[in-house]
């Protein structure tokens, strides 16, 4: 029984079990919801703790868009690992302005902790998901090995995984993303969401984008790299908001040079067709580092 989360809804699907949590949140200061799936290992009798993958989605989401499209689940079950589904924002806050457009406000909190005086109180997503829900998560499923932990996420939430990764070293076995805003200091969607959650000093911007921690990244480096995914036929590629070369470019002469698998695939948008055709992928990287062969269910 959860003492932190309340149990929403619990859905069996791929032989596991999908829960649907809820919880207030002292960090956001509102009610957070998250989703977590459970694969069918969870439920048998072993001493063994079950690794876990972290994904973030991306703007407009809740917990339910990857939990429904991205088919983790089947390769949760396979290799043995949960997956924790965040939310993307607080919502019902009751800030002026917030509703006001899709991509800045509800839905689209940037996985930043935010310092400017209108949105310091509440939009506090890196502390959020780091600090407060990953424990609590870790202290309400004790079959769960927070220890043992990858990260992944699409578009905001590929950027929010490449900077959580890139900012905690060794916290993370390995990370991957789909579509990762990689370069937001420099593209519409960064200056608008940085710009309002952190101010005008872009050195602020800066702790938070992956194009500038790679270069002084000093922690320890998964020898399966970086592992990105894009279309060509994203929309939001050829608008210059997603700039996965730019990574590339800033790994040179770092550690992760040549380490950044950047694979620009004909023919996918940005939607969840275009992920769910690339998870068996980017399931077998994180598996791979949480020291995972694959299941004999």
């Amino acid at each position: 029984m959860s003492k932190i989360f309340k149990t929403e809804a619990e859905i069996t699907t791929f032989g596991g079990k999908l829960l649907k949590l809820s919880h207030a949140s002292k960090e956001t200061k509102t009610n957070m919801d998250v989703n977590v799936y459970l694969p069918a290992q969870f439920f048998q009798s072993q001493a063994k703790k079950l690794p876990v993958l972290l994904y973030l989605s991306g703007l407009t989401c809740t917990p339910n868009n990857a939990s429904e499209k991205a088919f983790w689940q089947p390769y949760s079950n396979e290799y043995g690992f949960a997956v924790v589904f965040p939310d993307t924002s607080p919502r019902g806050a009751g800030i002026e302005g917030e509703d006001d457009s899709w991509d800045f406000g509800t839905g689209a909190g940037f996985y930043v902790d935010a310092e400017t005086e209108k949105w310091k109180e509440n939009y506090r997503m890196y502390s959020y998901v780091l600090k407060e829900l990953l424990p609590s998560l870790a202290s309400d499923f004790e079959g769960l090995d927070f220890g043992n932990i990858s990260i992944t996420g699409h578009s905001m939430g590929g950027y929010g995984a490449l900077s959580m990764f890139l900012q905690n070293p060794g916290k993370f076995k390995s990370v991957s993303a789909f579509s990762p805003i990689s370069n937001p200091s420099n593209c519409p969607w960064g200056e608008k969401n940085f710009g309002n959650y952190l101010g005008p000093d872009k050195a602020k911007w800066a702790k938070y984008d992956p194009s500038e921690l790679i270069s002084k990244y000093n922690g320890p480096v998964p020898k399966e790299g970086i592992l990105i995914h894009t279309g060509l036929a994203d929309n939001f590629y050829k608008a210059k908001q997603l700039l996965p070369e730019n990574l590339v470019a800033a790994s040179k002469g770092t550690k992760f040079d040549g380490l950044v698998k950047l694979n620009l695939v004909e023919g996918y948008d940005h939607s969840y067709y275009f992920i769910s055709s690339f998870t068996k992928d980017h399931a077998a990287h994180h598996a791979k580092a949480l020291g995972l062969s694959g299941s004999k269910l």
